[in-house]
């Protein structure tokens, strides 16, 4: 159960309304750890509840205020649990992959299409991370949590140029193996039985 750490990561950085907690995560956290503006939200409410964070009291009139939440010690606390916590790696579950060896028995129809299309996703993907590297982590900037987001950034910059890799591959040996003429087909291991012949007509009765 991580997002409600990961709310409390992105709060800790930085205080926020749910409104601009959501928008954060479309540009950050969302990347490895998506989440709907409904499940945030209720995710705020739930660790309200529990006294990990508040809600900050406004500046000046509160009509047209947007409710900002900080994190109380409580929740510093729990998330610095969390952190330190062991957990083993999770298995891979990638619908593509499953496709992929579907095909290698029922046939490859429709499948070059969807890897291509997959294929032009991680690219944009990609480039949308390259971009994200060029403008928040520049070489001078060497504090400790900048260096640790880096990290974060850059797992995410090697998953994207292994499924770019992998996919052009894959749509290479594709590719290959449509233009190859169909095998022909195995023989039955137990042939069809003859259908029996038809009787002869046999000598007329008397002659």
């Amino acid at each position: 159960m991580s997002l409600p750490h990961a709310i409390l990561t992105a709060l800790l950085e930085k205080p926020s309304s749910g409104l601009e907690l959501t928008r954060r995560f479309d540009k950050s956290i969302g990347f490895f750890w998506p989440a709907t503006h409904q499940q945030i939200y209720r995710e705020l409410g739930r660790l309200e509840a529990s006294g990990h964070i508040r809600a900050l009291q406004p500046e000046g009139p509160v009509r047209g205020q947007k409710k900002e939440y900080e994190v109380l010690p409580e929740g510093r606390a729990e998330l610095a649990r969390w952190t330190a916590e062991g957990a083993a790696p999770r298995a891979v579950r990638e619908p593509l992959l499953l496709r992929l060896r579907a095909a290698a028995v029922v046939g490859t129809d429709g499948l070059t299409a969807e890897l291509g299309r997959h294929l032009t996703l991680h690219r944009e993907q990609l480039a949308d991370y390259r971009e994200i590297e060029r403008r928040d982590f520049p070489a001078e900037r060497t504090d400790p949590g900048n260096r640790l987001q880096h990290a974060v950034l850059r797992a995410g910059i090697g998953l994207e140029t292994f499924w770019v890799q992998w996919l052009a591959e894959t749509l290479e040996a594709l590719e290959t193996l449509d233009a190859l003429p169909p095998a022909p087909s195995a023989p039955s291991a137990h042939p069809a039985p003859s259908p029996p012949s038809a009787p002869s007509a046999g000598p007329a009765n008397g002659s």
